[in-house]
């Protein structure tokens, strides 16, 4: 089986947990449980695919081209002549995804035994996620 969706809008990575040193407990910040949420939800309402065995993960990132851009810049990342490197780090977009998609897509992301990522410029800013059954 072969499963795909787009998360729209600017990629976001999965972010450090942090210290509350009132409380002495760490907890996860509200920007990644919003996007893990989010990520669910487009799983839950579009999908519904249960994978059981191993799967192969492949994410196409695409980055928003800045309006400050000249035309020819702009011109050159539409076509992949320049390609992102900047933040977040795409192993990081991975882990938010791959943990995102916990007992939703399958029961753990230690099912996972293949990832392609790739990071490229849009005008329309997106992930897109391909998840397939290796056999």
């Amino acid at each position: 089986m072969k499963i795909n969706f787009t998360i729209d809008g600017e990629p976001i990575g999965k972010e450090r947990p942090r210290m509350n040193t009132y409380a002495k407990r760490t907890y996860t910040p509200n920007k990644t449980k919003d996007y893990e949420n989010l990520i669910k939800w487009l799983y839950q309402s579009k999908v519904k695919y249960h994978f059981t065995g191993y799967i192969k993960m492949t994410l196409r990132c695409y980055y928003s081209i800045a309006k400050s851009n000249s035309k020819k810049v702009k011109e050159q990342k539409r076509n992949n002549a320049l390609r992102p490197s900047k933040k977040p780090d795409i192993d990081n977009v991975v882990k938010i995804v791959a943990d995102a998609l916990n007992e939703i897509a399958y029961k753990d992301d230690t099912q996972i035994v293949e990832v392609v990522a790739s990071k490229y410029f849009s005008d329309r800013p997106r992930i897109e996620v391909i998840l397939e059954d290796i056999s």
